[in-house]
């Protein structure tokens, strides 16, 4: 969440022979002062805390399982939960009873490496083992090319046409062009590979780097001894070809997973690291964000990022919080106004108060739901993590058969076989279908203001039928909207409105602050006000067509009906709307009604969801009259009101009980009961999304489109990962037999592995945008 200056390299990451240098700068980490900055405590367990880790050396579901097993076997550690896809890993444990430093003392020797998640160094370190992959992908694509160029002379000429010296020299060409393939561009599948044997663990490097050692190994044998038992035949150009398809596939695939992981990278290093802070002098100090105080006044120029939660001071801008709360449009700021960390000050330069810092601000609150849901594991991942192990050992059993049936045919061709079987079966587009898509979809989702804090519920999001929403604070919005105006006989509506909403100006009462902003701007001039306690509002009209031609003014009165002098006909107790009165000397002049507002484009939401087929419903614990008006401009036909918290839960097992899967929508707070026992749950709220435990989604945005897009993209979801497991079923299907019988050379075993693991993450990529909402 936060830099962490004192956790240094890239040495960090890596082999088992990290430099000690690296592990005094991990030791450093033992301080609870920098602990405490990537980890935060676990709600309702005492005593125990969370940490977000970036795992470094991760290719496949195997190496989950071993991650897992190797920060479990630290004392302290409570839980593990590591996602592959995100190389991700969520520590529960108790740092009376454990340090960080022994997290990385448990990785190293299982060979892999750690830093905190969101580290500006964790970004450093991806960024130059990204330019280590692609320039290993280079040297596999250029030998491949060369390789081949020396072997299509031997497969096109006729017997006899190419002399055995020029074809011995061709072959040696083409080892020198595969060795810098073998020796550099392979290394990753040999390192992980010997890594797993070493723990006596089968990752899917095993395979892979096997097949390409017995083809390489057989086809030097038969280089440097022609007439030796393995033949004549070389398979140069199927090693460097499988190489520079798998490299390729591996590429594109980090490229995919970093674009869909990137919404939580971009949103965890948003923090700038040094700011501008005013001195008390009037001066300016360049200072580190983990330095700032509550009260300090900080300056930002444009295009500079907000530090902390606070309010604007000096200057106007407009602000990008698209990120944040899924607000597309820019947001004018100018002084009073709030803003928030993490958000981008576009147009103008600004002074700022900081109000709250660190893990106080909403961006702390969004990054920890982030965090949580990138290490989250839907059901059909964890189940091909439980089969990974099982299945490699069947790849390496059916490649060890292969090799056996065929042995009669030649050695040199038993090993081609088992080379096919091992690269063909390994598993990757199986492990890859499921988190590629879950991941996708939610920083599809997160861009939208809609932030998931339970992968799984996604699954279950495409399954609902019915959708529930409590009422206040989720169909309205928090403010109150002015409805009706009555006046007094001759008195203009505008002029009424404008005298009483210069009065309530002067009041911070939510009716008030309602009337004054129905009023607009260019208010006429009031004095004098005062306010009677229980009643309301007293004060003289001073400007405006009710005060001309009065130099004195005109005496105003505003609050009840008994304090205004409203006649009968214009004071309804029994109504479902909040009224406030104006009266001046004369008596009662105007009555205002007041209404709940209905959140922007809600009754378009409700119609899209119906339109998708499900059955909305509306429970709130207000009065029938009030919810059946709203029900009605939300366009939803059945509704209950008077509903108890109790009463809420009530209806919605009732619903479970008849088969209904329910996804309910509420304001986090005070439905905690009923979100808990929906099968999925949306809190909408614009506060610190910690508040919302309860609910699988948070809307940041509050607009009630994301639900749309929740329901419409959790279905999409589902689609997708039935196709990615179908076609990772009918590729094996396919190319299984075909390698075991000899017909799949290793080259074409290599491209299709490749070929299936693209097919899978681009056709994951897909859910990256969602269509409407």
């Amino acid at each position: 969440m936060s830099h962490v200056p004192s956790l240094a390299a890239p040495a960090a990451f890596g082999a088992a022979g990290a430099s000690a240098e690296a592990e005094s700068r991990w030791s450093a980490l033992d301080d609870a002062a920098e602990w405490e900055a990537f980890s935060r405590p676990v709600a309702g367990v005492p005593g125990t805390w969370e940490s977000y880790l970036a795992i470094e050396g991760m290719h496949c579901a195997a190496c989950t399982l071993l991650v897992e097993q190797a920060l479990m076997r630290v004392p302290g550690v409570r839980s593990v939960d590591v996602n592959g896809a995100s190389q991700t890993a969520r520590i529960v444990w108790d740092p009376t009873a454990a340090k960080p430093s022994a997290w990385l003392a448990a990785l190293r020797p299982a060979g892999y490496g750690a830093m905190p998640a969101g580290d500006l160094l964790h970004a450093g370190a991806r960024l130059k083992a990204q330019r280590l992959m692609l320039w290993r992908w280079l040297v596999a694509g250029f030998c491949m090319m060369q390789a081949m160029m020396y072997a299509l002379p031997i497969y096109v000429a006729a017997p006899g046409e190419i002399t055995p010296d020029i074809e011995a020299l061709l072959r040696w060409g083409a080892w020198m062009m595969t060795l810098p393939v073998v020796l550099f561009s392979c290394w990753p599948f040999f390192t992980a590979a010997v890594r797993d044997l070493r723990q006596r663990r089968i990752g899917m490097d095993v395979p892979v780097a096997l097949g390409i050692a017995i083809a390489f190994l057989a086809s030097t044998a038969a280089t440097f001894d022609p007439g030796g038992p393995w033949g004549d035949e070389v398979w140069y150009d199927s090693v460097t070809m499988f190489v520079f398809f798998l490299l390729s596939g591996r590429l594109l695939e980090q490229r995919l997973r970093d674009r869909t992981a990137g919404s939580l990278q971009a949103l965890m290093r948003r923090l700038p690291g040094r700011v501008e802070r005013e001195t008390a002098d009037g001066g300016v100090e360049q200072v580190a964000v983990r330095s700032l105080r509550v009260g300090d006044r900080v300056r930002l120029r444009p295009g500079e990022v907000f530090p902390a939660d606070g309010r604007i001071e000096a200057g106007h801008t407009r602000v990008d919080e698209a990120l944040l709360t899924g607000e597309s449009d820019a947001l004018v700021r100018g002084p009073g106004d709030p803003v928030i960390a993490g958000s981008h000050n576009f147009s103008g330069a600004v002074t700022m108060s900081i109000e709250r810092l660190g893990p106080d601000t909403r961006f702390a609150g969004i990054v920890a739901l982030m965090e949580r849901a990138c290490v989250d594991k839907p059901q059909l991942a964890q189940l091909a993590d439980r089969i990974a192990r099982p299945f490699l050992l069947a790849v390496l059993a059916a490649a060890a058969v292969a090799a056996g049936l065929w042995w009669d045919a030649g050695a040199a061709h038993a090993m081609s076989v088992a080379v096919a079987v091992l690269i063909v079966t390994c598993p990757c587009a199986l492990s890859l279908a499921t988190p590629a898509a879950s991941l996708t979809a939610a920083g599809a989702l997160a861009r939208r203001g809609l932030l998931v804090r339970r992968l799984q519920a996604l699954d279950a999001a495409a399954r609902v039928d019915t959708v529930v929403f409590d009422k206040t604070g989720t169909l309205t919005d928090d403010a109150m909207a002015l409805g009706e105006v009555r006046c007094r006989a001759g008195v203009d509506r505008a002029e009424g409105l404008a005298a009483g909403a210069a009065l309530a100006s002067a009041s911070l009462h939510p009716l008030s602050r309602a009337l004054a902003a129905a009023g607009g701007a260019g208010l006429p001039q009031v004095a004098d006000v005062r306010e009677q306690a229980g009643h309301g509002l007293r004060g003289r009209l001073c400007t405006g067509a009710l005060a001309a031609g009065r130099p004195d003014g005109v005496e105003l009165r505003l609050g009840s009906a008994q304090f205004c002098d409203a006649p009968e006909g214009h004071s309804q107790p029994g109504s479902a709307q909040a009224q406030v009165h104006l009266a001046d000397e004369s008596g009662w002049l105007a009555s205002f009604s007041f209404g709940e507002s209905l959140r922007p484009q809600a009754s378009e939401a409700i119609a899209r969801l119906r339109a998708q087929g499900l059955d909305v419903r509306l429970l709130s614990g207000d009065r029938p009259a009030a919810v059946r008006r709203l029900a009605a401009r939300a366009g939803i036909e059945h509704w209950e009101a008077g509903c108890t918290p109790e009463d809420k839960l009530s209806r919605l097992r009732e619903l479970q009980r008849q088969g209904r899967r329910v996804l309910m929508v509420g304001d986090g707070m005070n439905d905690g009961p009923v979100l808990a026992a929906a099968d999925v749950s949306v809190a909408m709220g614009q506060g610190v999304p910690l508040a919302q435990e309860r609910a699988d989604f948070i809307v940041q945005s509050g607009r009630l489109a994301a639900v749309v897009s929740l329901v419409s993209q959790g279905r999409r979801t589902t689609r997708v990962v039935r196709q990615n497991l179908a076609w990772a079923a009918i590729y094996n299907a396919a190319c299984v037999p075909l390698a075991i019988a000899g017909q799949m050379p290793p080259w074409l075993a290599g491209l299709g592995m490749a070929a299936s693991s693209l097919v899978v993450v681009l056709n994951a990529a897909r859910l990256a945008r969602v269509p409407g909402g």
